[in-house]
């Protein structure tokens, strides 16, 4: 069975590379473009894992992961935050929600981010 990753991310090439990348490691890839689409395609599937942006149009990442962590069904997914934001207080308030990585998009590889993914889904 396939492990399948949920991509909230707004910037289009950024999510089809990734989505292009985990679909070749063997990962199911569903994307969104925004907050409310990501939490409408957490209704409709059962996700091992979800890569989130913080900066989203409409609900920003910030409040899709608490929603997320305030649902029994769903507060046990991995997230992983990847966002361009590298602030301290970011970081630490992404943490503090209950994300199990943060990523600053500039200071990671696609390689790099993949390893984190694996890291956080056993085989």
């Amino acid at each position: 069975m396939k492990k399948k990753i949920l991509i909230i991310e707004d910037e289009k090439t950024l999510s089809f590379i990734l989505a292009q990348q985990l679909a070749e490691e063997g990962f199911e890839v569903l994307e969104a473009i925004d907050g409310e689409e990501g939490l409408q395609k957490l209704k409709e599937n059962k996700v091992d894992l979800i890569l989130l942006d913080l900066l989203l149009p409409g609900i920003d990442g910030f409040e899709v992961l608490s929603i997320i962590k305030r649902n029994p069904e769903l507060s046990q997914i991995p997230v992983i935050i990847l966002s361009n934001f590298g602030e301290k207080e970011k970081i630490e308030k992404g943490l503090k929600l209950g994300a199990v990585d943060y990523l600053v998009k500039a200071h990671f590889t696609l390689d790099e981010i993949i390893a984190k993914i694996k890291k956080f889904l056993p085989r």
